[in-house]
């Protein structure tokens, strides 16, 4: 056995799964204003980047060709009205994007929950949006709450509607996928509807199908100002418990008509990812999610003797690219990461 591992050329000739660029999606918080490039704290060389700012890091992206945008409102209400505005901060990005870099595939997140003042995934039940169930009963919201017992009560079919002005608005701008991660009943087909109504049958859904209500997003939930105000998202996201559930909605999904589907997070998810790509002949996508970010960098950053560079020296960014492999190992086509220059990079020197 030894024989095909003897030196780096024979190993190349062999190895069975090849990471490339091409595997790869670059994230972007994109903000208002000009000229604003500020860290997020949990995520070490994460930033928040105004579009001017985004364009000028896209100069140097090595090859990559998808970014998926997240947008940062300056402010929220009830239903997240600003995630749908035709002059919002993910929409003029998209223009700005596609007038400059023609030939960067640009996918956008389509939920509410960094534009809703609750933050929840969805329209709350209540008209004024601060119902919540308090051991099955329904509660009045008089102060702040933040025990996890008090669970809002979702309106999946009003959610859709605005997951729907969401997703035209973006496709409007110019997006060439767009990301349903709301984990609403249905949110598939009834965009997929909208988008084919209104002549945009050439925009592709990149479904989050198998998202889980993971403890791996607090760092996110930062960098978009997304955090529950009470409750958590157990009642829609899934189950960290279940794996035949995940084929199940991932099954719901392509046949509403999704073109990719995800599984989130990835790193401790590996079995999911695995048995999809097994089940399934459509591109399945992996988002190697903000914890398992941050987990690792604090790591390597602990372990760099250059630390002001916040960034993983040379010696070890073998670890990051074994990260990224076995992602592709257990079955990813495509990995969404906030390591994707570094990667891209260091893939590219090694060529």
């Amino acid at each position: 056995m030894r024989r095909l591992r003897k030196n780096q050329l024979t190993r190349n000739l062999v190895a069975e799964t090849d990471l490339s660029v091409g595997n790869l999606i670059l994230p972007y918080f994109v903000v208002e204003g000009r000229n604003v490039k500020k860290e997020i704290k949990s995520m070490p060389s994460v930033y928040h980047l105004s579009i001017d700012n985004v364009l000028k890091d896209l100069e140097e992206a090595y090859g990559i060709k998808a970014v998926l945008l997240f947008g940062v409102a300056n402010t929220k209400d009830a239903i997240g009205s600003q995630a749908y505005n035709k002059n919002g901060t993910v929409q003029k990005a998209i223009k700005a994007i596609k007038k400059k870099y023609k030939d960067l595939i640009i996918m956008t997140d389509v939920c509410l929950c960094g534009y809703t003042s609750h933050g929840h995934c969805g329209i709350l039940k209540s008209a004024n949006g601060l119902s919540f169930m308090v051991d099955g009963k329904k509660k009045k919201r008089s102060h702040k709450l933040s025990a996890i017992n008090y669970q809002p009560e979702i309106n999946n079919d009003k959610t859709l509607k605005v997951l729907c002005k969401i997703a035209l608005s973006h496709a409007e701008a110019g997006a060439d996928f767009v990301a349903p991660s709301a984990m609403m009943d249905r949110q598939v087909k009834v965009i997929r509807e909208t988008l084919d109504n209104n002549g945009f049958k050439d925009v592709g859904i990149l479904a989050y199908s198998a998202k889980y209500a993971s403890n791996f997003y607090e760092p996110f939930r930062e960098a978009l100002d997304s955090a529950p105000q009470f409750g958590d998202r157990k009642s829609y996201q899934m189950d960290y418990r279940n794996s035949d559930e995940a084929l199940r909605e991932i099954k719901q999904d392509i046949d509403e008509g999704a073109d990719i589907v995800m599984v989130k997070p990835a790193l401790a998810y590996l079995d999911i990812i695995y048995r999809a790509k097994q089940k399934f002949n459509i591109p399945i996508a992996a988002y190697n999610v903000s914890g398992e970010y941050a987990m690792i960098s604090q790591w390597l950053m602990g372990n760099n003797k250059d630390k002001k560079n916040h960034k993983p020296s040379a010696i070890n960014h073998q670890l990051v690219l074994e990260v990224l492999t076995s992602i592709k190992r257990a079955g990813a086509d495509l990995i969404i990461t906030y390591w994707a220059k570094e990667a891209a990079k260091w893939l590219k020197d090694s060529r």
